[in-house]
């Protein structure tokens, strides 16, 4: 790919525009300003943090920031950055070559979101060519319903929205009532079953849409994120088996910034055995009360919108309703099998 790898020969008729490598922990300021920037533009909420990204960027699998990523400045400021990754999803298997572009709202539709993602494309499609291509591959990248013009530009360049995600929430008033099933009781947790937790959740969701067996890296991570929050977790216990778990957190800089007093209700899990017996239900209204017990008003968590198991119908009986919707892309890539 010669040293495209970090060039664009472009005719955008931007004065001063160039593009460069990932410079390490400098550019994490300059990447934050493009995000907030973007969220306040699309009236969209962002509680990232320098230390946030400086983490992510920390235990990163299948992708090098110093090749895998690209800057565009004008003038010397940061004006957009892209990076890229891949993974391979389970079921069925198929590998994903993975993208994203932030851009300053003041540069949008110049044509360099196109640039960009074709410089993405071109990076991914190095990648795939350096591994062994047994299975179908697909490009994908991520957009909401407050973002119509980058959804717009991905579809005209061949990205069709292939899964779509709700945001949702609810006020802590008139809670409802929901029962655990006989012999299943929720613990405080301790520290010698952090993992064990982690992997029930896993496990539970090993059978939904676009599953990806995380890391050690990946856990690691977590566990030293701001959303890695124990004391606040509802697990339930059927004798030493976990069966059911809610990852509850609280994002302070979100509540901070936004002057909320947010809880959010995550990673609902059922271990397969144990579902359609209120386990879930039962453990999101003690994940709201805990909630309200600690001063938030209100609850909200993410969702797919065509989850197998009936999380949406789940929420909505228990009051949440959407606030935003999230939408998954993809394209096939050039010479692969099928979407």
């Amino acid at each position: 790919m010669k040293e495209q790898q970090y060039l664009i020969e472009h005719n955008l008729g931007i004065e001063g525009l160039s593009f460069r490598k990932f410079q390490g922990d400098p550019d994490f300021p300059k990447m934050l300003a493009v995000i907030d920037a973007a969220a306040l533009a699309d009236n969209d909420t962002s509680s990232t943090t320098v230390e946030d990204i400086k983490n992510d960027y920390q235990h990163l699998t299948n992708s090098n920031p110093e090749k895998d990523m690209i800057f565009a400045e004008v003038d010397g400021e940061v004006i957009a950055y892209a990076r890229v990754a891949w993974f391979t999803e389970e079921k069925p298997e198929k590998t994903i070559y993975t993208h994203f572009v932030h851009i300053q709202p003041d540069w949008r539709n110049k044509g360099l979101e196109e640039e960009i993602i074709r410089w993405c494309e071109d990076r991914l499609a190095a990648i795939a060519a350096e591994k062994p291509q047994n299975n179908p591959c697909l490009f994908q990248t991520f957009s909401s319903n407050l973002k119509p013009d980058l959804n717009k530009i991905l579809e005209d360049l061949g990205y069709q929205p292939v899964r779509y995600f709700f945001e949702m929430s609810r006020p802590l008033d008139k809670l409802p009532d929901a029962q655990l099933p006989e012999g299943v009781e929720i613990r405080p947790v301790a520290e010698e079953d952090i993992h064990k937790i982690w992997e029930a959740s896993v496990e539970a969701f090993r059978d939904h849409w676009g599953f990806v067996e995380p890391s050690e890296e990946d856990f690691e991570g977590y566990k030293k994120s701001k959303y890695f929050q124990p004391d606040l977790w509802q697990v339930a216990w059927y004798g030493d088996e976990v069966v059911g778990s809610v990852l509850n957190y609280v994002d302070h800089d979100y509540n901070q910034k936004y002057k909320k007093k947010r809880g959010w209700t995550e990673e609902i899990t059922t271990h397969r055995d144990w579902r359609r017996k209120g386990i879930a239900g039962a453990l999101i209204v003690r994940s709201m009360e805990m909630h309200k017990a600690n001063g938030m008003g209100e609850v909200a968590l993410g969702v797919d919108t065509n989850n197998l198991t009936g999380a949406l119908r789940l929420y909505k009986r228990l009051g949440y309703e959407e606030e935003k919707t999230m939408m998954t892309y993809r394209k096939q890539m050039k010479d692969s099998g099928d979407k």
